[in-house]
C-alpha cells in the first residue's frame, strides 16, 4: 500500500500527544457536481446551505440530513480530535453516498468524487487522517477498479462497504471477487449499516433507522460472513463491523448452538461460529461500558476498535473516556484505543 509521502500516511509526523485511532468517522463533501448535460439522476445528492457552518444533504429533492462543516473542513476535525484524545481518524463516506442504488455509471462518478474529496482532506490533515473509500459494489468489476485506484494511487488503507448491497448480504458469493482483491491488496474492510432491513417493523420517527435499524442490519451482515464461509476462503482478510457488530454478539450463541444442532448448518459453516467470530473486528460504538466489556469477552482483546461516528450528532463524544470507564487495565486500554486499530488499518508507525 501507499508509503509515507504527504497525504498518504504511513509515518505520522504530527507532534500531537493523543493516542486514540478512530476507525469510524465520516466525510460529506461541501458540494456535489451537477450531472453532465443537465441530466437528472435519481439518488444523486446535492447540498443546500443551512447557515454559515451547516448544510443539508438533499436527495431526490428531499432533505436527507443536515451536517456541519466538520464533514469537510480538516481544521475543524483536528481541533475536535485534540479535545477528545484522538490522534488519527480513518475517513469514510457517509453511507448514503455509497450510491449502490444509483445508475451504475453515475454511481461510479459519485463514488470517485467522494473518494477524491477524502483524499484531499487526508492531504490537509497534517498526517492525522487515513482514507477508507467507497466502492460501487453493485458492479463488482467496477468496484475492484476503484479499489485498486484508491489503494494504489490515493494510498487509502482500505474501504468502507454497506451491510447490504441493494438488499443482498455481503456474505453472498457474488461479492467474493471483491473480498479476494481486498485480501490481495492488504486493504482493511469496514462494514457500515446502510438502508437496513425491517424498517417497516419499527414504530416511531425516522431516526429509529439509525437507533435500531442500523445495529440489526450490521448483525445480520456479520452473520452472513460466518454462514457464507468468507473467512475460510479469505483467511487473511481484515474485516470490521460498525456499531459494535450490532446485534451479532447476541446472535452468536444461537449460531453456535445451531452449528451443533443442525447438520445443514454444520456443513455450510465448517467451523464453529464462536471461533470464527474472534477473527472479526468490531468498533466500540455501543454507548455502554458493560456492553463494551461484553464485546471484548466475545471477540477478544485484540479485536475491538475505537469508533465514534464523528462528526454526526448521534456519536460517542468521549470515546477514550468510555474505554477508561470500562477497563482498569492500562495495557488493555492501549489496545482498544490504539494498537488494535493500528493493526486493522495496517499502519506502520503512528
Amino acid at each position: 500500500m501507499g508509503g509515507a509521502e504527504k497525504g498518504v500516511p504511513g509515518t505520522f509526523m504530527s507532534g500531537c500527544t493523543c493516542r486514540g485511532i478512530d476507525v469510524h468517522c465520516h466525510v460529506v463533501p461541501a458540494h456535489f457536481p451537477a450531472r453532465a448535460n443537465g441530466l437528472t439522476v435519481r439518488g444523486w445528492p446535492s447540498m443546500m446551505a443551512a447557515d454559515a457552518c451547516h448544510a443539508t444533504v438533499v436527495i431526490n429533492d428531499k432533505p436527507y440530513r443536515t451536517v456541519s462543516d466538520a464533514c469537510w473542513v480538516a481544521k475543524r476535525r483536528l481541533g475536535d480530535m485534540d479535545r477528545t484524545g484522538i490522534r488519527v481518524q480513518a475517513l469514510s463516506p457517509m453511507p448514503e453516498l455509497f450510491g449502490y442504488w444509483i445508475e451504475t455509471n453515475s454511481a461510479c462518478d459519485l463514488v470517485r468524487y467522494v473518494n477524491d474529496t477524502i483524499a484531499a482532506i487526508v492531504a490537509e490533515g497534517e498526517g492525522r487522517f487515513v482514507g477508507l473509500g467507497g466502492l460501487p459494489l453493485q458492479d463488482v468489476d467496477l468496484a475492484n477498479l476503484e479499489l485498486h485506484r484508491i489503494v494504489g494511487e490515493l494510498g487509502f488503507r482500505g474501504v468502507e462497504i454497506g451491510s447490504n448491497i441493494n438488499g443482498v448480504p455481503i456474505g453472498d458469493s457474488r461479492f467474493q471477487p471483491f473480498f479476494a482483491e481486498a485480501e490481495k491488496l492488504n486493504a482493511a474492510v469496514f462494514v457500515h449499516a446502510v438502508r437496513p432491513t425491517g424498517m417497516e417493523r419499527l414504530l416511531g420517527p425516522a431516526p429509529l433507522q439509525q437507533v435500531l435499524g442500523y445495529p440489526t442490519d450490521v448483525g445480520l451482515a456479520a452473520a452472513s460472513v460466518i454462514t457464507g464461509g468468507l473467512l475460510q476462503k479469505f483467511p487473511k482478510l481484515r474485516i470490521a463491523f460498525s456499531h459494535g457488530g450490532g446485534t451479532f454478539a447476541s446472535l452468536l450463541p444461537r449460531l453456535e448452538k445451531g452449528y451443533s444442532a443442525f447438520p445443514a448448518l454444520n456443513e455450510i459453516m465448517m467451523e464453529s461460529a464462536a471461533v470464527q467470530a474472534r477473527r472479526l473486528y468490531v468498533d466500540s460504538l455501543v454507548f455502554d461500558a458493560d456492553i463494551l466489556r461484553h464485546l471484548v469477552a466475545v471477540f477478544g482483546e485484540e479485536r475491538v476498535l475505537l469508533g465514534t461516528d464523528y462528526p454526526f450528532d448521534f456519536r460517542e463524544k468521549e470515546p477514550v473516556a468510555r474505554i477508561e470507564e470500562a477497563f482498569a487495565d492500562a495495557s488493555l486500554r492501549e489496545r482498544l484505543t490504539f494498537a488494535n486499530a493500528r493493526a486493522f488499518l495496517g499502519l506502520d508507525e503512528v
